[in-house]
């Protein structure tokens, strides 16, 4: 029961993902400033939420991803490190490009 549960969650997450990058992607620009003013603070609380689940301890280790009772939680927490790699990395890379006057596209 619990996969059924969680499939239905992935596929309905998934699916709203997917739909807010083709309506943006797709968007006029009047359209993506109300898609945006809409929907980015709903995914800005998704996902703090999610980082809020693994806040790393006094140790800089995340309680939350700790695989055995007495075994060493990962660091960095690869729900941060995930998250740095999505959204900062990415964003380095395009700021590079962009100052090197390199087209992104």
């Amino acid at each position: 029961m619990n996969n059924s549960i969680f499939g239905h969650l992935e596929s309905s997450l998934n699916g709203y993902l997917a739909d807010l990058t083709r309506r943006g992607e797709s968007a006029d620009p009047i359209t993506a400033t109300r898609i945006a003013q809409a929907e980015l603070p709903r995914v800005v609380s998704a996902l703090q939420a999610v980082l809020d689940e693994h806040r790393p301890d006094d140790q800089g280790r995340c309680p939350t991803c700790r695989k055995r009772l007495f075994g060493r939680a990962p660091a960095p927490c690869r729900a941060y490190l995930a998250a740095h790699l999505c959204l900062l990395v990415t964003e380095d890379d395009r700021s590079d490009t962009h100052h090197r006057g390199l087209s992104t596209a």
